[in-house]
């Protein structure tokens, strides 16, 4: 993963996620930045991709920075499978022929999703750039975040919060592209992320995310963890709910 071994870490605020924001608006269609100043006074910004559509939009999001500590942390799993599934998503929809009247499609990386160094406190300090998107932003019907997809046979139930009518028809979508195994039934923990603000603001959102993950917040973090099938059958399985939407 280019994020990975050729930038490294990528904190928020830092210029290695500054290079990457630049990377990525130019990775995807209509890709643009959208600036924001968190509560600490930090510069940080927000990298958007357009696919033309009818709005309301549906926002398909993932993080791209990472863990402030421990020191070195590259986030494989953790920020860079997200975000690198969010680019192949971006280029695949722009190039399909969706039908008439189908959605805006949204694909939002966001920065500052991890707390700063100094702060303990994840519900105060993390999130910011999901915070500010929905702060400017209400014109979204749904909303679809990617975080830790890439594991070695990765197994994604529902996260708690997440819209029970949006995940059934994620796990249609699995079905058909023979990626079932990836979504099985049942409801893991409830978890602070992303999707969070879209929740808070009344839009349906829903969280695919294998949060039993060993090396999570470790140096361990990195690529020889993770499987391309997993990655694959994430992406496969969205692009697939984006094509039959029916929200």
């Amino acid at each position: 993963m280019r994020q990975v071994e050729d930038i490294g870490p990528r904190p928020a605020g830092s210029k290695a996620s500054r290079n990457l924001a630049s990377i990525l608006r130019r990775s995807v269609p209509n890709g643009r930045l959208e600036r924001f100043t968190d509560r600490f006074g930090t510069k940080l910004q927000n990298v958007v991709g357009t696919v033309p559509g009818t709005r309301p939009a549906i926002v398909i999001g993932a993080h791209y920075d990472t863990e402030a500590r421990p020191k070195g942390h590259v986030g494989a799993n953790d920020g860079a499978a997200g975000t690198a599934a969010l680019v192949e998503l971006a280029r695949t929809m722009r190039r399909v022929k969706r039908p008439a009247g189908a959605p805006e499609l949204r694909f939002v990386f966001f920065d500052g999703e991890e707390e700063p160094a100094g702060c303990e406190d994840f519900a105060r300090c993390g999130l910011r750039g999901s915070n500010a998107y929905v702060r400017k932003h209400r014109d979204v019907r749904a909303m679809i975040l990617l975080d830790y997809i890439a594991e070695k046979g990765a197994r994604i139930p529902r996260e708690a919060n997440s819209d029970i009518e949006l995940w059934a028809d994620l796990r249609a979508a699995a079905k058909r592209v023979g990626a079932g195994a990836t979504f099985p039934e049942g409801v893991g923990p409830s978890l602070l992320d992303d999707h969070i603000p879209f929740i808070e603001a009344g839009i349906p959102a829903i969280d695919l995310i294998d949060f039993d993950y060993r090396y999570r917040d470790t140096l361990e973090d990195t690529p020889d963890k993770l499987s391309a099938r997993s990655l694959d059958n994430v992406g496969e399985t969205v692009a697939d709910l984006l094509l039959h939407w029916k929200q």
